[in-house]
């Protein structure tokens, strides 16, 4: 076993109860309490309890997906972890438009659980009740000034999303952003958007980050509960042709596999897309409450207006429920892929602990070269 010292910051002091030896040492493990610097990301349908205790068990340290839960089932999650894994030291993801955006505040607070995650957060005040009941906070952004205001407003962490991220992401890749905000905030960042080997995570450390996020990488592993032919369609993705920026959806840039439905959106005009947002709908009417005449009714009202607009905001309503199509009823080409780029790379769907395993043992074996290079000149064949 190689023995990488701790380059991803100076502190020499060692968090003893997670990092004994002092290897994988940074201010994310310090902070967060796990063993290794990988950040298991909230996915709707996908980030459930199992998949967190899994992350837990593995070193890593895992989200649950807030966002698509109600509140009654955000609690039983958190209550399955802390049952499995004796600790509360994972996180919970939510969006303050979420309905029950303030119970899952407080059920974090009260169940003390180390970490929330958001994107388009909570205000000062709120993010400061956090703060002060001891739970970290650390939103994801796309753009360094986020990045900035993230941190003016309390932010303990900051998490960066490159381009290649998957789901709603912005337009600058990882390789660019990560050092811009590294040089603009003064606390510790972690690496997003296409990431899934222990390579990536050598590159983050060396880079100054405090450790790595993945998101599609954990969802293609056997303890996600994506069911086994929608993760099969995302190994069967080995052209990143596949997978590409729509706005049809929301509006906004969302990184998905090519599915049938999201071709024949991308290319509908205003008034087909308003139809095809209905009829997606409608096809949900008891989540969404859409009856026929509420439907014509609605299209009507598109047409006279602005049929391309009214169809974004449907679509935009109805989002949760096209991924659930894909990630909960296991009918991928009739819904919504997110997928970060870096799914075209990735052909197998080991355990979340293999995985881990594997990435660390990579990355121990990158950094253990890059330090003999620096002390000798040489690398070392053993690590290669």
């Amino acid at each position: 076993m190689s023995t990488v010292h701790n380059i991803a910051n100076g502190n020499a002091d060692i968090n003893t109860d997670v990092n004994a030896d002092g290897r994988w040492n940074t201010p994310l493990t310090q902070a967060l309490g796990c063993r290794y610097p990988i950040i298991q990301t909230a996915m709707g349908w996908v980030s459930d309890a199992n998949l967190v205790i899994a992350t837990t068990r593995a070193g890593g340290f895992g989200f649950l997906a807030g966002a698509t839960m109600d509140t009654e089932q955000v609690e039983s999650e958190i209550k399955k972890v802390i049952a499995a894994t004796g600790t509360s030291n994972f996180g919970l993801n939510f969006h303050m438009f979420q309905e029950n955006a303030q119970q899952c505040l407080d059920l974090a607070i009260s169940y003390k659980l180390r970490a929330v995650s958001y994107g388009r957060g909570p205000d000062q005040a709120t993010i400061a009740r956090l703060k002060a009941a001891g739970v970290l906070c650390i939103p994801t952004v796309g753009a360094v000034k986020h990045a900035i205001k993230a941190v003016e407003l309390g932010a303990d962490m900051i998490t960066i999303q490159g381009s290649e991220g998957g789901g709603h992401t912005g337009s600058v890749p990882s390789s660019i952003l990560l050092p811009q905000v590294l040089n603009a905030v003064s606390v510790p960042v972690i690496a997003a958007g296409g990431f899934s080997c222990g390579r990536g995570l050598a590159s983050v450390l060396g880079a100054g980050a405090a450790g790595m996020a993945m998101g599609t990488r954990f969802l293609l592993t056997s303890d996600a509960p994506t069911p086994k032919n929608t993760q099969q369609r995302y190994i069967d993705t080995q052209d990143s042709s596949e997978i590409s920026i729509s706005t049809a959806v929301d509006g906004m840039r969302h990184r998905m596999i090519n599915t049938p439905f999201i071709t024949e959106l991308e290319r509908a005009g205003g008034i087909k897309r308003l139809w095809l947002a209905l009829t997606s709908a409608r096809q949900w009417q008891q989540e969404m409450g859409m009856t026929y005449f509420h439907m014509l009714k609605v299209f009507v009202k598109g047409l006279r207006e602005d049929p391309k607009a009214a169809a974004t905001l449907i679509m935009s309503a109805n989002q949760p429920v096209l991924i659930q199509k894909s990630m909960v009823d296991g009918k991928p080409d009739e819904g919504i892929l997110p997928s970060g780029q870096v799914a075209a790379s990735i052909n197998n769907l080991p355990s979340v602990s293999t995985l881990i395993d594997e990435i660390i043992t990579e990355a121990d074996n990158c950094l253990e070269q890059l330090i003999n290079r620096r002390t000798t000149g040489q690398p070392n064949k053993e690590a290669s």
